[in-house]
């Protein structure tokens, strides 16, 4: 790194759910957890690791602007059906080397707020997510 600007900055993140693009949106993490066994191995006092699954888990942080959560699960997960969407993350700050862009396949929501509002508080809504594949469309490289 040459300097202290080539921090990527979320302020230049951006995202899609299902091909819509998400404006409200002002946080995103998604991340991969791995369930590990032990190996022990003749000779060696050290107990290995070799993972055995992986658990990949999210959130989508958005200002409280519309229903749009409660349009797209509510009336489904309520008649029984397990909806799965795509979510296209990107993050291009241009002082950056480049912009990363990775998509999250079979994203299923773990839940839906249905209120949560508080006097003088602007409203916001966390929606929770596993999904079970993603790919790097773009990454960064110095």
């Amino acid at each position: 790194m040459d300097s202290a600007k080539r921090v990527m900055s979320g302020t230049w993140g951006e995202v899609w759910l299902d091909n819509e693009y998400v404006g409200e949106c002002y946080g995103l993490q998604a991340k991969s957890s791995f369930e590990k066994e032990d190996v022990m191995m003749c000779g060696r006092m050290a107990v290995d690791k070799k993972i055995k699954s992986i658990s990949n888990t999210g959130s989508l942080k958005m200002h409280k602007v519309s229903s749009r959560m409660a349009v797209a699960i509510g009336g489904a997960v309520q008649a029984g059906r397990d909806l799965r969407f795509t979510i296209i993350s990107k993050l291009n700050d241009p002082d950056a080397y480049g912009a990363e862009r990775v998509v999250l396949r079979n994203v299923s929501f773990d839940d839906l707020t249905l209120a949560d509002w508080e006097v003088a508080v602007s409203g916001k809504v966390e929606a929770p997510f596993t999904f079970t594949d993603y790919e790097f469309l773009d990454v960064v490289r110095n």
